[in-house]
């Protein structure tokens, strides 16, 4: 039986806060397809870790935070799968 991998798309906008060259943008992305290349979703699952809002807030981390529940907010049946 194979196991399902994990597909990555990035959602339109994902991007619009980078501060960098189109090179750095590219570099970026490949990082990013890589490290889940090969990573099933249970897989994925075991290796993430559970985003603390009041630790980002006390860290303060304001725009992080205004960022994520915009994001939340936007769509909020949005799932990452």
């Amino acid at each position: 039986m194979t196991e399902k991998k994990m597909k990555v798309e990035f959602a339109p906008g994902a991007f619009d806060d980078f501060d960098g060259t189109q090179e750095e943008l590219d570099s970026l992305q490949a990082e990013i397809l890589s490290m889940f290349a090969n990573l099933t979703p249970e897989e994925l699952a075991e290796r993430s870790q559970p985003v603390d809002i009041h630790q980002l807030i006390e860290d303060g981390e304001h725009d992080v935070v205004e960022k994520i529940v915009q994001a939340m907010s936007d769509n909020p049946t949005r799932t990452l799968q």
